[in-house]
């Protein structure tokens, strides 16, 4: 009970940090006292300070201060993800087992059908069951560290309902149950490059 408690702390903070950077409410070059947060959220210093190495670790944050990345850092952080999701694809497609197909294929549905925030959660593990086939640790905790951002892409490209998301893990999922490697990869690359020119699109609104 104790430690479920502790990450459920854990949590709050971290999610309720990462998203007053995304909406604004902290800007770039805010400082993060955790003093201050601890009473504002409600929670222990110990909580805080874990959301804030965790927020360091995926670019959010450096030396308690705020940081806004760029159109470029988007661009530089996408590469990477693209690099790794299409080899992640391309192995799923060869070595996902089938308990693990029909999770994907539930994510899909889901997404058709789902209220927004249950779209979020399943688009985030039809990525992450993908990646975690890889089974390549250091491309997963290179993903891994780069959840924040991807959080942000994916709240946005859900809650704006981008043309053809659900339609393009669609055929992702295809791809991988039928087996065919190079077809998968490429569709991912395109989906995630879609992703991006999407959520870039929105930023300048």
């Amino acid at each position: 009970m104790i430690n479920n408690k502790k990450g459920t702390a854990q949590a709050l903070a971290y999610d309720t940090i990462r998203d007053r950077i995304f909406n604004g409410e902290y800007a770039g070059g805010t400082k993060l006292v955790e003093e201050r947060l601890a009473v504002d959220i409600g929670v222990s210093r110990t909580p805080i300070r874990e959301a804030i190495r965790r927020l360091e670790q995926e670019g959010l944050i450096k030396r308690k201060k705020v940081i806004k990345p760029s159109e470029i850092d988007f661009r530089h952080l996408f590469q990477m993800r693209i690099l790794i999701e299409c080899h992640a694809a391309s192995t799923a497609a060869s070595f996902m087992l089938e308990k693990d197909v029909a999770k994907l294929r539930e994510c899909v549905e889901i997404g058709r059908t789902g209220l927004p925030n249950e779209v979020i959660e399943a688009n985030k593990l039809f990525h992450d069951l993908i990646v975690q086939t890889c089974n390549n640790p250091i491309m997963i905790d290179t993903v891994d560290r780069m959840q924040a951002i991807i959080y942000m892409f994916s709240t946005a490209v859900v809650i704006h309902k981008r043309p053809l998301l659900i339609e393009e893990h669609d055929k992702i999922c295809q791809a991988i149950a039928e087996r065919k490697p190079e077809l998968a990869s490429v569709l991912m690359k395109n989906h995630l490059e879609a992703d991006l020119e999407f959520a870039l699109h929105l930023m300048k609104v």
